[in-house]
């Protein structure tokens, strides 16, 4: 996990919002109950709440992801994703050592 690409990921107000969402993806993402949530959410259920293009919602994600705050799993055509947990006891022990 690079500094710069956790720090940037971090540097966004929308990009911060779509972590807390997918912390608790039941509260969240309603529409996507009948699926379950074992594998994530849905792109476009994240898209439709955040009210952003497909392109910007993908783009966000992928900053997320090489991050490492979340991981993806592809579906068929559907790609889904959900927190790494780990990936942020990582970056307060990472902040805690830096500072």
């Amino acid at each position: 996990m690079d500094q710069v690409d956790i720090f940037k990921a971090l540097s966004n107000k929308t990009r911060l919002q779509m972590l807390e969402w997918l912390k608790e993806p039941e509260l969240n993402f309603p529409g996507q109950k009948e699926y379950g949530y074992a594998e994530g959410v849905c792109v476009g259920q994240i898209q439709a709440k955040a009210n952003l293009t497909q392109s910007t919602v993908s783009e966000y994600l992928s900053i997320l992801q090489r991050a490492g705050f979340i991981k993806a799993t592809r579906k068929g055509q559907w790609t889904y994703y959900k927190r790494d947990e780990a990936a942020f006891e990582r970056v307060s022990k990472l902040i805690t050592s830096t500072l």
